[in-house]
């Protein structure tokens, strides 16, 4: 077993600072090969007006209380949740639970954290190691081309690697802030895994219970991309599938960039206002013996305008062997996977970065 590398390849260059300074171009480390730069597929008007779906789960926000935690889901929104699945793998979510109020306190708390002094934040530098902590790229391949954001990476659950010291002191409330918003987005993913579940055929816990119980994992990574003064010549976030189990992101609202592959088209994402962006990871995939499938997905930036948003992700205790669903494998459906570990398998995208669906697809080859 290969160890995480120390240190960065190369020394870090803080897109944020490069923002700053270049008017007119970009560093060629930053430009995309011609395959992958946003511009490279056109869009028909038809395209133009696509959105991945939007379900009301008709939660409400907890004013006046949490919603009743064992409520089985109306069958109609069980149904849109399995539809959006199969045909997108991606889809938003309104009235799911968790206070709008809390929502843009936390973006917003951690937009004020990317503009503070940069010798503030170089006091919470990640390393290739855990990745915890303020970054600026992914993957140790030397000379890689790189991405136009910087990140902050926390781990949320296990208990055991919560340190608080990870967590910028400032802006003040940005702890408090956090460990709220992480407390209602287990619970929101918790109620999504039993939808899943039921959707699969499943018992409502199956995926829950797979994932770990109430040992799983939970972590959060910020993104912010900076305004980029050539937006068609690179990415904020190259085309990825997320490793993990499931993903909910808070978008920036007023700055689309995130952008799902369909078929052979990339379709620019609406948000909703206070909705969450879900996503089926890599790991349901493999559970669900692709039944459900991770779709690729990128970011593009903006000359205009900086963008925020927070990717919590909802993932497998780590040392447990994720492989399909026995009840999903049949003489017909073979398993398409082999068991392997979460731990085993995000060391990939550590090592080498976002590469579409190439980790998920060659697992196939070693059944």
């Amino acid at each position: 077993m290969s160890k995480s590398p120390q240190d960065w390849p190369e020394p870090i260059v803080r897109v944020q600072s490069l923002s700053q300074s270049c008017t007119d171009s970009i560093p060629d480390r930053y430009i995309k090969p011609p395959t992958d730069r946003p511009s490279s597929i056109t869009t028909t008007s038809s395209e133009d007006d696509a959105n991945i779906p939007i379900i009301d789960l008709g939660l409400g926000a907890p004013y006046g209380g949490d919603p009743e935690p064992e409520a089985q889901p109306q069958a109609s929104i069980l149904r849109q949740i399995s539809e959006a699945c199969n045909e997108w793998g991606f889809f938003q979510i309104v009235n799911h639970g968790v206070s709008p109020d809390l929502m843009d306190k936390a973006r917003e708390t951690w937009r004020e954290f990317f503009h503070l002094p940069m010798e503030v934040k170089q006091q919470y530098a990640n390393s290739p190691k855990t990745y915890e902590g303020y970054g600026s790229r992914l993957g140790v391949e030397k000379g890689a081309i790189l991405d136009w954001s910087d990140y902050y990476y926390l781990h949320y659950l296990p208990l055991c690697l919560k340190d608080p010291n990870k967590w910028p002191a400032m802006p003040p409330s940005c702890r408090e802030v956090f460990d709220e918003y992480g407390r209602e987005l287990v619970k929101l993913c918790g109620r999504l895994m039993k939808v899943l579940s039921i959707n699969l055929g499943l018992g409502e816990n199956f995926l829950q219970n797979a994932f770990g119980g109430e040992d799983i994992g939970a972590c959060l990574r910020v993104n912010f991309y900076p305004k980029c003064p050539r937006p068609e010549l690179t990415l904020g976030l190259s085309s990825h599938s997320d490793p993990g189990g499931m993903t909910l992101l808070l978008p920036d609202d007023q700055v689309p960039g995130l952008q799902v592959r369909k078929c052979d088209n990339w379709i620019t994402v609406k948000p909703a206002r206070h909705a969450f962006i879900v996503n089926i990871g890599d790991q349901i995939q493999v559970m669900s013996n692709a039944i459900y499938k991770s779709v690729e997905h990128r970011v593009i930036v903006n000359s205009d305008k900086e963008r925020v948003s927070l990717a919590f992700f909802y993932n497998p205790k780590s040392d447990i062997p994720i492989e399909p669903a026995k009840e999903l494998v049949t003489l017909d459906r073979p398993a398409l996977y082999p068991a392997m570990t979460f731990d085993e398998y995000r060391r990939f995208i550590r090592m080498r970065g976002p590469r579409g669906k190439s980790q998920v697809e060659s697992l196939k080859s070693r059944t």
